[in-house]
């Protein structure tokens, strides 16, 4: 028997909210505002919506809950701490247009945070003004456009982009008014290197690679790539979103890049999805560092002596292409990001990365002869496995992740990267101890097992949600966005059929 909704419940006359007291005048709305007729919404009571909000609380997963492998997007746990500074009285209620002088301690935060990101990545200026990964890909993109420009050079109209990187590139690409030049991989993943040597001429004005690649391979003659594209005139941008994999170890401005973004959220554990506010900062070296988007916070006054702080300021570099955001990026994220850095130090930093890299190897090589690993080879924070079996054609990845549900545990990233057939891209983070990956080992291997012997288990998964298998399409097309009554004739789940 399916649990009664709100409607099943519903008692005319019931509040399920309690206003407080009016404390300012009473004015009268424009009769224009007012409905012409009730809502048509459950009438239930308090404690009646409280209960029905925190258990649709309770069916969401989350990393705080459980295990979650999504490749790509590298769905870590978030210390609280990160969570308790950001909500200290002096950031969270410091209005975004207080002048400098009331300004300093969240100046200083950022200009530390600054210092440390150009630090960690080996490039002489960041910016914390982009608010996502992709909005830091496009800020990128148009210092090397005005990098080109302010030289004359505007028969560059080409940037070239490996089919392993990620899928914003090619549309970042495409915002900033470039032509994108689609490169192929080579059969051990890594980019192709005679393409990209025929590729490259007086048009092209830069390169933009994910290192590691979404393959989870670190890119074995990344140095020859960097060369080739250098020789031709153009900049190399390094998509910074799987620098988990490297802090510590490999800094990017060392190997030879121009410019990259960091993922704040998939690095350095501010919060991830759900549309909400991000940081996508960039870090350039000396040739692009005039071009930076502003303002950046820079020392605009030295102490006089050692127990006196510096004067911090908002300043815009020389060639600057502009804000990006309004204000002075998302400073939530900032303060998250400099707790998560400090609590950590110079070699936490560099475990985190060592962590994530033995993680993902580990689940790897148990996995490797029970699943068709097509790039099986060392990998850095993540590895990409395909999601069918030889013999049985009815099952595919998706049944696969569907099945992952009926065992508690998130699904990985579904069909991307896009050059694998059937992709399931897993990445464990540095944060989940070998219990639990165990455990996933041994789901894994079952679901295996079942796809060989009781196919039907995993084609009709999941079986123990409250929903069943979704038409995935049709349900972001057509969202349902409030409470409604189920129709009459409806049946299966309490929200109706897929």
């Amino acid at each position: 028997m399916s649990e009664p909704t709100l409607f099943d419940i519903s008692v005319r006359g019931r509040h399920g909210v309690s206003l407080p007291a009016l404390d300012v005048p009473e004015t009268a709305l424009p009769s224009a505002l007012l409905r012409g007729d009730d809502l048509n919404l459950p009438e239930v009571s308090e404690l009646q919506a409280v209960r029905h909000f925190v258990n649709l609380s309770q069916l969401n997963y989350a990393i705080d809950k459980g295990f979650y492998p999504l490749g790509s997007c590298t769905m870590k746990y978030n210390p609280k701490i990160n969570e308790d500074v950001a909500r200290l009285a002096g950031f969270s209620s410091l209005h975004p247009l207080t002048d400098e002088l009331g300004s300093q301690g969240a100046l200083a935060v950022m200009y530390q945070l600054q210092t440390w990101l150009a630090e960690i990545s080996g490039f002489s200026g960041v910016s914390l003004a982009p608010a996502a990964g992709a909005h830091g890909e496009l800020a990128g993109v148009l210092m090397i456009r005005a990098y080109h420009l302010a030289r004359g050079e505007t028969r560059r109209t080409k940037i070239l982009i490996p089919n392993s990187a990620h899928g914003t590139n090619p549309a970042t690409v495409t915002m900033a008014g470039y032509e994108v030049v689609e490169l192929p991989s080579d059969s051990n993943g890594d980019v192709d290197l005679e393409a990209l040597r025929a590729a490259c001429d007086d048009t092209v004005a830069g390169m933009m690679i994910t290192l590691p690649n979404t393959l989870g391979l670190f890119e074995r003659r990344i140095s020859d790539v960097i060369r080739a594209v250098h020789a031709c005139g153009g900049l190399m941008y390094m998509d910074g979103a799987n620098m988990n994999a490297l802090m510590g170890i490999v800094k990017p401005g060392e190997l030879g890049f121009d410019v990259m973004h960091y993922n704040l959220h998939k690095t350095f554990s501010t919060p991830h999805g759900g549309g909400g506010p991000g940081c996508g900062a960039v870090g350039v070296n000396d040739k692009l560092k005039p071009y930076l988007p502003g303002p950046v916070v820079q020392i605009v006054e030295e102490p006089n002596g050692e127990e006196e702080a510096p004067l911090y300021g908002l300043r815009m570099p020389e060639k600057s292409i502009g804000r990006m955001k309004a204000f002075h990026g998302n400073f939530g994220m900032h303060s998250r990001a400099y707790t998560y850095i400090r609590m950590n130090g110079g070699q936490g930093i560099k475990d985190i990365s060592r962590y994530a890299v033995l993680n993902a190897n580990y689940i790897r090589a148990r996995l490797h002869e029970t699943y068709k690993v097509p790039y099986d080879r060392i990998c850095a924070h993540e590895f990409v496995l395909e999601g069918h079996f030889e013999g049985v054609d009815s099952v595919h990845a998706l049944d696969i992740s569907k099945r992952l549900m009926d065992y508690g545990l998130h699904p990985p990233t579904n069909y991307f990267p896009l050059i694998v057939p059937e992709a399931l891209l897993i990445e464990p983070t540095e944060t989940e101890d070998k219990a639990t990956l165990d455990n996933f080992i041994d789901v894994m291997k079952k679901i295996a097992e079942e796809a060989h012997t009781n196919p039907e288990l995993l084609t009709e998964a999941p079986h123990i949600t409250p929903v069943r298998r979704l038409d995935e399409v049709r349900a972001a097309k057509q969202l349902v966005l409030c409470c409604q009554p189920l129709p009459a004739q409806a049946s299966g789940s309490r929200f109706g059929e897929d």
